[in-house]
């Protein structure tokens, strides 16, 4: 979901005294010679043989296997450092030496939603604003007050789900949790219903949306963007439709009674509490479509590896399913506080992200010159890459291993016993993920639920592919699902007692 703000020292300088623009690693690593970059480069065009310009990130994660926890890649005189060791990550997260860096992706975004919460530069001021505003959305009241309506949109997936079920279809798993999600955020941020398991394809939004984003990481595969004209035009349109469906909503919203405290309601009523400014209509017109994309992008995919890796761990998904049934017990609905006691379920969605965080990279720059890890000396503004998916399989902080999907991973006991910052699905400091709690709510919810509903039944011929668009989601997913009508034995409950 969308990122809080950052408080930082850089928030106070001048905007004329920050480095602007994009820079080349060469620009801010003095000793960039000692980073490893892979074999065959090419004058002027750079690391390009074998590169994919559709899956970029795990181009990425296949060179980090060979050439270790820092490297580099150069394409098109655009030089990239990458970071993914533990101990180099846990030092990137110092935020007395290293405040967010708005990479590439992320700036490419900025003509759809400007300086909104994820895409904001450190000196822009709408970003506290806008945090300052919104972080009362996501308290613990806020969040009980939207679990109902969670419900109530779980309600028309598992209404779905049980017609495949009658009908002896397979679902298709990124459809069906983009889908939930979209009405999720939709409905608890805004108070609108896009109809998405009404309709037989996605939702205009939802296509927009995507188009966007693959637009942006396009951008980042080509030497100048004169060359995605089409791409640019479609990119245009898109932008246009999401901003009508947004200014449709706000509209509604204003010409009605308003809401029920949420999220737009805060955006049109409420001041700052100290300086007692307000929201512009273009802010919230940008952070309503940034919640509404981050808040159901990133959440699906997080779903939908969890379901992969449920549907091919039986005795997972067993023991998951036998915590449910126990902690729930007989009541047909769970209440707000009976979802944070699925900690067997949460450590099922925590090892899927682990091995598919799907905000599946964060940058950080250096706010003054320093050296990085004491080794590796940077200028101030200098940034680096932290690969998650490779910092969650260093085998030095996860063991020989870290391939393995293992949800013990994170029992407490195992929890203490790694170094901090090696484990980071939704980034880090003081701009990590401000919609994390409602995220990880709404994810604990869906899975205890469809794991009491339902067995699932895996394609054996399917092979797990990952599909980018910035954001990761496992690419042509479907299972079998089946309504349970077993009684849970009694060595599986007692397997899902606490430990």
């Amino acid at each position: 979901m969308a990122e809080t703000t950052n408080g930082s020292a850089l928030s106070s300088e001048p905007p004329s005294a920050l480095p602007k623009g994009f820079r080349s690693a060469e620009q801010g690593w003095p000793e960039l010679h000692r980073i490893p970059h892979p074999p065959r480069r090419l004058p002027l065009l750079g690391d390009v043989l074998g590169a994919s310009r559709t899956k970029p990130l795990q181009d990425s994660v296949r060179h980090a296997r060979r050439l270790g926890p820092i490297f580099r890649r150069k394409a098109f005189n655009k030089e990239f450092v990458f970071v993914w060791g533990g101990a180099l990550s846990a030092d990137l997260a110092d935020e007395t030496r290293f405040a967010k860096h708005v990479g590439l992706g992320i700036a490419n975004l900025r003509p759809v939603v400007g300086d909104a919460l994820f895409t904001a530069y450190n000196h822009e001021p709408n970003w506290q604003l806008a945090h300052d505003v919104l972080a009362p959305g996501f308290s613990r009241e806020a969040m009980e007050g939207y679990h109902g309506m969670m419900l109530d949109v779980a309600g028309r997936l598992t209404d779905h789900w049980d017609r495949a079920a009658m009908a002896g279809r397979t679902v298709d798993v990124p459809g069906d949790m983009t889908k939930l999600t979209l009405e999720t955020i939709a409905r608890t941020g805004f108070g609108h219903d896009f109809g998405s398991f009404e309709r037989s394809r996605p939702h205009p939004f939802v296509t927009a949306m995507v188009g966007t984003l693959a637009h942006a990481q396009r951008l980042n595969t080509v030497p100048a963007a004169f060359l995605l004209r089409a791409s640019a035009r479609r990119n245009e349109a898109d932008i246009a439709y999401l901003n009508r469906t947004v200014d449709d909503l706000v509209r509604e919203r204003r010409r009605g009674s308003g809401g029920t405290g949420d999220l737009l309601d805060r955006m049109l009523q409420t001041a700052h509490p100290e300086t007692g400014e307000r929201l512009s209509p273009e802010n919230v017109r940008r952070q309503v479509i940034t919640f509404l994309v981050a808040g159901h992008e990133t959440t699906s995919g997080a779903l939908s590896f969890a379901l992969y890796y449920l549907a091919r761990h039986p005795d997972v998904a067993a023991r998951a399913r036998a915590e449910v049934d126990r902690v729930w017990g007989d009541a047909e609905l769970p209440a707000y506080d009976q979802v944070a006691k699925l900690r067997y379920v949460r450590r099922v969605l925590d090892e899927s992200l682990r091995l598919w965080p799907t905000a599946p990279a964060f940058a950080r720059e250096a706010r003054e010159d320093t050296v990085l890890a004491g080794e590796h000396p940077m200028r101030r503004g200098a940034w680096a890459l932290v690969l998650t998916p490779m910092l969650h399989r260093d085998p030095e902080v996860w063991g020989a291993d870290a391939e393995r999907f293992d949800p013990d991973r994170f029992d407490p006991k195992a929890v203490r016993s790694r170094p901090p910052h090696t484990f980071k699905p939704f980034g880090t400091g003081a701009r990590a993920c401000i919609g994390r709690q409602f995220a990880l709510h709404e994810a604990t919810l869906i899975l205890g639920l469809l794991l009491r509903r339902y067995a699932l039944r895996p394609d054996p011929d399917y092979r797990l592919r990952v599909t980018e668009r910035l954001t990761l989601m496992p690419d042509g997913l479907r299972l079998g699902v089946d309504r349970r009508t077993e009684a849970i034995s009694d060595d599986l409950r007692a397997a899902a007692a606490p430990s």
